[in-house]
């Protein structure tokens, strides 16, 4: 079965078919971005899979390792008789373990009542916030990494913001000054991401604190995704990634984090993470999700409490994808290719070139890997795969990345 390269372009096209569906007008912001990016290169492995054709899938962030038993466990304990709706502000139970997690993992003190929102993994909440604080017809502005997870520009076009991309440089780090004074202008809400995806790039608290003197200097919020908090190389990072939590001032004024328990507990398919953060702020996103009915299930919050309670599965959790990082290293090294940043995170950056060419030549070879522009301006000329497959798959796959590029 033959992939053409232009079905390798799923990011530079809309969605086909016009703007309209049943006779109705599509919403533009709809029409205007077409499939998730990462949606489209899975649907070429699946391509290759229907035709009985062997896949090695790095494509999208969703570890195969089974879900601790006893998170497992908890959350089958936890199926109730009869079925009722779960409240916005999450059960009191998550939140204070969230919280207590939040002071071994950071040092840091936060009210469960009032700070803590528990949310339906950290998608859905890094795309619905903007809808909590962005006014359309004021012109305010989002600013976000790129590369980066896409979901920043998404949620906050649909918010009815402006968007504004700060490409990043060589290391990957957003910094205050590679953000442009007019972008700080208009500027509402500010993205930052730690552990940095894709490119494992983890900032400094000096990075961080520049950010957030400036947020706070022009009166926007800043908003830090670090759902990798707790993926990183032990060695590294002996004390784990630096967070906006740290840094802030009393009260963490002005800041939210965004948390998960998906890489860090194997919880992908449960769909739990949480907010932390500036109390007002989370009682508007409280408000917010209280009128569109999202929350996680009871069940799915008594399985949260076991996860945020328990840092040991986290740990060897890490040692796992550290060994998986290793043996594609190897290989990648071996081949004169350039692994960049990826000590932490659930990514390997890799720089090689042309990434459209390269992707190709993989999926050729049953590897299925992300090219670099699908997360947006200054992507290109890498590849990224998410350490997701098994070990004995990664070193497979480092025998059939040799074979295919070497």
């Amino acid at each position: 079965m033959h992939l053409s390269e232009s079905c390798l372009e799923p990011w530079a096209r809309v969605r086909g078919g016009g703007t309209t569906v049943a006779g109705m007008e599509l919403n533009p912001v709809l029409a205007r971005l077409g499939n998730y990016p990462i949606t489209a290169i899975r649907e070429r492995a699946l391509e290759r899979i229907e035709a009985g054709l062997a896949v090695i899938d790095f494509s999208i962030g969703d570890p195969r390792e089974p879900t601790p038993g006893f998170i497992a466990d908890a959350l089958r304990n936890a199926v109730p008789d009869v079925s009722q709706y779960p409240t916005a502000a999450g059960r009191a139970e998550l939140r204070e373990a969230i919280a207590a997690y939040v002071q071994r993992r950071f040092g840091v003190t936060v009210d469960p009542e009032t700070q803590v929102m528990p949310t339906s993994g950290s998608k859905e909440a890094i795309f619905s916030t903007p809808l909590a604080f962005i006014d359309r017809d004021a012109s305010d502005g989002v600013v976000f990494p790129s590369p980066g997870y896409p979901v920043y520009e998404r949620g906050s076009l649909f918010a009815g913001a402006n968007p504004h991309a700060v490409v990043l440089g060589d290391d990957f780090i957003l910094r205050e000054s590679a953000i442009p004074d007019e972008a700080w202008r208009s500027a509402k809400l500010v993205w930052t991401c730690t552990p940095h995806n894709p490119s494992g790039a983890v900032s400094t608290r000096d990075d961080l604190a520049g950010l957030y003197r400036r947020c706070r200097q022009v009166g926007a919020m800043l908003l830090s995704d670090e759902c990798y908090s707790d993926t990183y190389e032990d060695e590294q990072y002996p004390g784990g990634p630096a967070s906006v939590l740290q840094i802030a001032d009393d009260g963490i004024r002005g800041a939210l984090v965004f948390l998960s328990l998906s890489k860090r507990s194997g919880m992908t398919g449960y769909r739990s993470g949480a907010i932390v953060g500036d109390a007002e702020a989370i009682a508007a996103l409280r408000d917010l999700r209280s009128q569109t009915g999202t929350a996680s299930p009871d069940f799915v919050q008594a399985a949260a409490v076991a996860a945020w309670s328990d840092d040991g599965h986290a740990a060897d959790r890490r040692t796992m994808f550290t060994a998986k990082r290793r043996v594609l290293e190897r290989a990648f090294e071996e081949l004169g290719m350039e692994v960049v940043a990826s000590r932490a995170g659930l990514y390997l950056w890799v720089r090689v070139g042309d990434d459209v060419l390269i992707t190709h030549r993989l999926l050729g070879a049953g590897i299925v890997v992300s090219p670099g522009r699908a997360f947006g301006a200054g992507g290109e000329g890498y590849i990224r795969l998410a350490l997701v497959p098994t070990l004995e798959e990664c070193e497979e796959a480092a025998d059939a990345l040799l074979e295919a590029l070497g």
